[in-house]
């Protein structure tokens, strides 16, 4: 499953969101955030927004996932919208019947947020 939204990301809802049932290890990992002190101060709230096909490049991160690790789920959700300091941004979960390939896929995915195109990130500091 994967999710562009400009709701907040529940984690006590999340879990229920990816299958586990045939899962041995579920790995989820939320990006926040951060108070990074930068030339204009320290970040006040990041705007993020989503551009052409945001979703579409979520798929392709998912359906790459899925291709390289034998993944029972993934779950990609990115937020848009303003997001002060300690609000989730991203939350990548990956279920495996190992653990192993759980946290790889959690760290491939985590990579490609990272260079994501359709998703711009206009960071404000004060």
């Amino acid at each position: 499953m994967v999710k562009i939204t400009d709701e907040p990301i529940d984690p006590a809802q999340v879990y229920q969101l990816i299958s586990a049932n045939c899962a041995g290890s579920v790995v989820l990992h939320y990006a926040v955030v951060k108070p990074q002190k930068g030339v204009g101060g320290t970040t006040c709230h990041i705007d993020y927004a989503a551009k052409d096909d945001a979703e579409g490049e979520l798929r392709a991160i998912a359906d790459e996932l899925t291709g390289t690790f034998p993944l029972t789920d993934a779950l990609l959700i990115r937020r848009t919208g303003r997001l002060g300091v300690g609000e989730i941004i991203s939350l990548v979960a990956a279920g495996s019947p190992n653990s192993e390939d759980a946290f790889e896929a959690c760290k491939l995915a985590i990579r490609r947020f990272k260079k994501m195109k359709c998703v711009v990130k206009n960071e404000v500091c004060g």
